[in-house]
């Protein structure tokens, strides 16, 4: 396994509360983490000495500016390539916008702001825009991360495909509470054999959120690099006999639902709602990998 992004979550809390969300952003979800503690993993990730990039993201990381800018530098410093995703709450004009961004030009190598229905009321808003214009006149290059409305997928699932600015809901997290009902979408559970999303067995790139938990899929944590060694969760990650990933590996989250006898509806919208309702009702058996309670709604 070669592991060679480390995204690490600024913080949980946001300035908005996305139906969509991952990690249950909120103004009101607690955790963040300190330089110190961002210091530590950077150190972690260039002993592993296989890591090539350090995302920061959140939540919303613009709300912690200035160690968000003081990690973003030290990584660079350490040889590390950065990268920062957003919702480009602060870029109220242009000219606003270069001010927020002008410290980065030069250091951070994928800026990805979210343009989309679920953050403001246009899908390409004035924010994005101002965020765009900003980072090219700087020299930073931009993406924008453009999520499907519930009723969009639906359409789509009839003509064949979303259009290529978009991507579909992935129904984890607070979506799995807020958008269920929103999609006439459903599959029987035991269809659902594979993960689809994620690459279990050898991950690319993991999440560290602010506790120092290591998830290789939100709400599934390999370790606390904050009590262990990065280096030694990783020699000492097997997929195939973990006791999350090694059911989803074997067969997907209907193997996850069989193996432990766990609660479940008749069909799902997809895969990640069946696994994630699963690994919810089963946090009691595994509470050390099956958290931290942000990751699950429980504030």
């Amino acid at each position: 396994m070669k592991l060679t992004g480390l995204h690490l979550l600024l913080t949980y809390q946001c300035n908005f509360e996305c139906d969509h969300c991952f990690v249950w952003g909120s103004p009101w979800q607690s955790g963040t983490l300190t330089l110190a503690g961002i210091e530590e993993i950077l150190a972690q990730g260039q002993q592993l000495g296989t890591v090539e990039w350090i995302f920061f993201e959140g939540g919303e990381p613009f709300l912690y500016y200035p160690i968000m800018l003081a990690g973003a530098r030290k990584a660079a410093e350490m040889g590390f390539k950065v990268g920062i995703v957003s919702n480009a709450y602060w870029a109220t004009s242009l000219e606003d916008a270069l001010e927020w961004l002008r410290p980065f030009a030069g250091l951070v190598e994928d800026l990805s702001v979210s343009g989309d229905l679920f953050h403001y009321d246009e899908t390409i808003s004035e924010q994005v825009g101002n965020a765009q214009a900003a980072a090219e006149a700087l020299g930073i290059p931009l993406g924008v991360i453009s999520i499907a409305q519930p009723e969009e997928s639906d359409v789509a699932r009839v003509s064949g495909q979303l259009p290529k600015e978009l991507s579909g809901v992935m129904y984890r997290g607070r979506a799995s509470q807020e958008l269920v009902g929103r999609t006439t979408e459903r599959h029987p559970w035991r269809e659902f054999t594979e993960c689809p999303y994620e690459n279990l067995r050898d991950p690319g790139r993991v999440h560290i959120d602010p506790l120092g938990n290591l998830h290789i899929c939100q709400g599934i944590v390999l370790g606390n690099l904050f009590e262990t060694p990065l280096t030694e969760i990783w020699a000492n990650y097997h997929p195939d006999e973990h006791p999350i990933t090694g059911p989803l590996l074997a067969g997907g989250p209907a193997a996850l639902v069989e193996g432990y006898d766990a609660p479940h509806q008749e069909s799902y919208v997809d895969a990640c709602h069946l696994c994630y309702t699963t690994r919810k009702a089963l946090r009691e058996r595994f509470p050390e990998i099956l958290g931290p309670d942000q990751m699950y709604g429980v504030f």
